[in-house]
């Protein structure tokens, strides 16, 4: 095991060590809060759980919103997010979802002092936190944690991308395993739940040679769904996860275009939230959505698991593993 890597395990334990043992504290708010994040930096499908998610409770009516860090952005504080904003103001996911959604959505790096700002703004509703498994400082009814399977082959950082050992799963009140990724091999504690994800993007009738490109955690996966659902792509360009696109960046991409004879550009959401008014430069340009849905092949099933959260949000039945 590398030094640095000895090191950043060590910092994570004694951490933990002080929450678990609350001599660091942790703050309440008034309404339940239900955390969806992962052991791993990105990548890990966090945004389009908490978009799914989303939908199945406004379908069953349960308010509310959704507190964000707004990774990226280039302001500070807590702030409403507006969702004809920009990703340099509120932070692309927290955009994209405020945008698919229509709830409100705070970000700030407190989120407990975003929290508190939606509870003085819109009454206790409850709260999703976004990417909130590591932010132990605002306390949680309910810890959702995304698992892909190369997060079953990783490692900590910064040699790997685990933001933490897997004996942190111990806390989590539910595991969800992502495309497949298998339960064994992984600590499963008394009262935890177990789900099952998949991800897809949903098919477009798009004829044209694209030129696809991204600038998402993994790429290869976006390119993949392309040619799964049959879009016929003849060049394609990969950007850092959460890019911000600039005038050269488009340049870039319609030379490339040219030089493979394609014939449009293909994209993602949270790509299409990144270029801003430079979308209205790449054209034709295809958005395609990118969706998951629960897989009930295994483990605890959809209506269970959506039921259970509800309960959950609604303040009838809190869970907790470890806090």
């Amino acid at each position: 095991m590398s030094p640095l890597r000895s090191l950043y395990g060590a910092g994570i334990a004694v951490r933990n060590r002080l929450y678990d043992r609350c001599s660091l504290k942790q703050h309440h708010l008034q309404a339940p809060v239900l955390s969806i994040g992962s052991i791993s930096a990105g990548g890990a499908g966090k945004t389009p759980f908490l978009i799914m998610l989303g939908e199945l409770l406004e379908q069953r009516g349960i308010a509310f919103n959704v507190l964000s860090r707004g990774y990226r952005r280039k302001t500070k504080g807590v702030r409403l997010v507006h969702p004809d904003g920009t990703a340099e103001e509120f932070g692309d996911e927290p955009l994209l979802i405020a945008r698919k959604l229509g709830v409100p959505v705070i970000v700030g790096e407190d989120r407990f002092a975003a929290g508190q700002f939606a509870e003085q703004r819109f009454g206790t509703q409850a709260h999703l936190l976004d990417d909130g498994f590591q932010h132990r400082r605002l306390a949680r009814n309910f810890d959702i944690v995304l698992i892909t399977n190369r997060d079953l082959h990783d490692t900590l950082l910064p040699a790997g991308r685990l933001r933490e050992p897997f004996s942190s799963l111990a806390r989590a009140s539910a595991l969800v395993f992502v495309d497949g990724a298998s339960p064994s091999g992984v600590p499963v504690h008394a009262g935890q739940h177990i789900w099952r994800v998949k991800r897809s993007i949903v098919p477009l009738p798009i004829k044209d040679a694209c030129l696809a490109f991204c600038g998402i955690a993994r790429p290869e996966t976006f390119f993949t769904y392309l040619a799964e659902t049959g879009v016929s792509v003849v060049a394609a360009r990969a950007f850092r996860d959460h890019h911000s696109y600039n005038p050269q960046d488009v340049e870039a991409l319609f030379r490339q275009a040219q030089q493979f004879a394609a014939m449009a550009f293909v994209t993602t959401e949270k790509d299409a939230v990144n270029l801003g008014q430079l979308a209205e430069q790449l054209r034709p340009l295809h958005v395609v959505p990118m969706q998951m849905q629960f897989d009930a092949s295994g483990g605890e099933g959809p209506d269970s698991a959506v039921a259970r959260i509800c309960a959950v949000l609604q303040g009838g039945d809190t869970i907790h593993v470890r806090q």
